[in-house]
């Protein structure tokens, strides 16, 4: 077993990693256009290429995916407090969920009803790029850990994958500017839909005292992965048990470390991105302009649905852009967009966030499975 691999990849974690937490406004203002887990992506492929490597088939990858990709979905699932969930109340959470249904189905409802169109026959079948569908749903919903396990279970090419992370990047950072705009003017929208919800969540309260050690948390998580290596197979079947397992470490364990569960699934996703890359051939890249403008239809009626079922719940409409960027944008972006209309929910919309990287994959299971009854 090669070191490079391993080298390179702990030098584009700590680089990336270093570099988004730099307080230099030339470099921030790269993060704000292009995200850390692109560039962790990017990066080894880069270095790879400029040195002649290939580590394509490097055993690094297996590695991956038995262990840090397993060790992610736990950390991240686990950092999920239900109790923090209840305070948002019901309404805005079906709001979010509307999104969701949308992201997931609107693909599957467009294929079977267009079936023959050109985008359906060349673009998604021909050429490949319904497989890179689910990733991008686990990438509006779960965020980027679902949208690598969705990656490896639809066993998505690296050239559409890329593809992929471009076209979402710029969809996402055009979304989170027009979000702004929208919650905004949220006042005015519900005066305009005659909407007259004045229902407040209840405020949400951390724990109090000291929470459990930060290694003990760490000691959990990993003997939660071990046990899964040793007792299951079937990487669907991990991704199913582990997430279980990881909602039951953090509701049933008193004083659960949520932020350190949560900072090390994004350690984690810098990692196995960066694994990922090594793989990445820049020959093989394929942007695909017709589904860039179905991403923007499926964005934009993703929208559309959740004004409409707002409207039929009659809940406050500042609820649709912070269920959106909850869904879309993720921990970062919802409750920055939720500060232009109320700060105070700022927590609801972290909570929504970590919501969203809980359920995203299993929203995307159900696309993998509903896709490939037509394209297999």
């Amino acid at each position: 077993m090669s070191i490079v691999p391993w080298a390179i990849t702990c030098f584009t974690v700590i680089a990336i990693y270093y570099l988004d937490r730099w307080e230099n406004r030339y470099v921030k203002s790269i993060f704000d256009w292009v995200p850390a887990i692109l560039l962790a992506y990017i990066l080894p492929a880069l270095i790879s290429y400029t040195f002649g490597f290939d580590f394509s088939q490097d055993s690094l990858h297996d590695y991956s995916k038995e262990f840090f990709i397993p060790l992610t979905i736990v950390a991240v699932m686990a950092s999920l407090s239900l109790g923090q969930l209840k305070a948002i109340g019901f309404k805005p959470i079906l709001v979010f969920v509307a999104g969701s249904f949308f992201i997931a189905l609107f693909p599957v409802v467009f294929i079977l009803g267009f079936p023959e169109t050109e985008l359906v026959l060349k673009t998604f079948a021909q050429n490949g790029f319904w497989k890179g569908i689910p990733p991008i749903v686990g990438s509006w919903i779960g965020g980027s850990t679902s949208q690598l396990v969705l990656k490896e279970l639809v066993e998505c090419p690296e050239g559409i994958f890329l593809s992929v992370l471009v076209m979402d990047n710029i969809l996402v950072n055009l979304w989170t500017i027009l979000m702004f705009q929208t919650i905004k003017k949220s006042r005015r929208l519900n005066v305009f839909f005659r909407i007259r919800d004045k229902i407040i969540p209840e405020e949400i309260r951390e724990s109090s005292g000291k929470p459990l050690s930060w290694w003990i948390t760490l000691v959990l998580l990993l003997l939660t992965v071990l046990l899964s290596n040793l007792f299951l197979e079937m990487f669907v079947a991990k991704v199913i048990v582990l997430s279980v397992v990881g909602l039951i470490l953090g509701n049933f364990i008193a004083k659960w470390n949520f932020g350190f569960s949560l900072k090390l699934g994004g350690v984690l996703i810098l990692i196995v991105m960066a694994i990922l890359g090594l793989k990445l051939r820049f020959d093989v890249i394929g942007f695909d302009g017709t589904f860039f403008w179905f991403l923007v239809i499926w964005l934009l009626g993703h929208f559309v649905f959740m004004m409409v079922i707002a409207k039929l719940l009659n809940v406050n409409l500042a609820w649709v852009p912070i269920a959106s960027m909850a869904n879309v944008g993720g921990i970062a972006t919802a409750p920055a967009v939720t500060a232009a209309y109320q700060k105070k929910w700022m927590p609801h919309a972290i909570v929504l966030a970590i919501l969203s990287m809980a359920t995203g994959t299993f929203w995307g299971m159900l696309t993998i499975y509903l896709l490939g009854q037509h394209f297999a």
